[in-house]
């Protein structure tokens, strides 16, 4: 793929996207959430285990059972964006790889071998949080990832069975721009990296 995109669209998804606290009143559809994930299911994961599994938070009702995990300072906010999409990992997985990786008995190499399960969920639904993330700035929403909560109550609330592992959260809606701070350094190449 020798394919680039525009500079104005590496803004949208980097260089002038900001991370939001403060939504504008304006509701985001089923539609565009459905959307967001029918974009952001495209990118990779290991062998396409696919582990990521995403609770879309749009109720007041579903809200309200999220708002007693919440850190005090996310508490204001989550409650004002239009959704907050909790971002967990299926510790089964695997069982989905006859389907997803047809190509090779990939289900055996995960059977019985709890710390390529744990690392693989974890490391693999991390990475599609953040391609949900990237999709949903390509559809024209903002979005507030986000720490600060007790996974434990969200995971007794929201996946009872303990087979679904939360992660973090993201609210996502129309941002308000008027209530941004400038944007905090980077660091640089050569702080980070080194190419060998």
């Amino acid at each position: 793929m020798t394919q680039t995109i525009s500079a104005a669209d590496l803004g949208i998804l980097f260089t002038e996207a900001h991370t939001h606290s403060h939504w504008l009143d304006k509701p985001v559809d089923a539609a565009t959430l459905k959307a967001v994930y029918d974009l952001a299911r495209f990118a990779p994961t290991s062998a396409n285990t696919q582990p990521a599994r995403f609770v879309f938070i749009t109720s007041q009702t579903a809200k309200e059972r999220l708002k007693p995990a919440l850190a005090p300072g996310n508490v204001d906010k989550t409650m004002a964006a239009p959704a907050t999409v909790i971002i967990a990992h299926d510790m089964e997985f695997y069982e989905n790889l006859p389907k997803t990786f047809p190509q090779a008995d990939a289900r055996s190499w995960f059977l019985g071998n709890d710390a390529l399960i744990e690392s693989t969920a974890f490391r693999n639904g991390t990475l599609q949080g953040g391609y949900l993330i990237l999709a949903a700035r390509a559809l024209g929403l903002d979005a507030g990832p986000m720490s600060g909560f007790d996974n434990a109550k969200v995971d007794a609330e929201f996946f009872p069975g303990g087979r679904i592992k939360s992660n973090f959260l993201i609210n996502l809606g129309h941002g308000d721009a008027s209530k941004l701070y400038p944007r905090n350094p980077r660091l640089d190449f050569d702080e980070v990296a080194q190419i060998l």
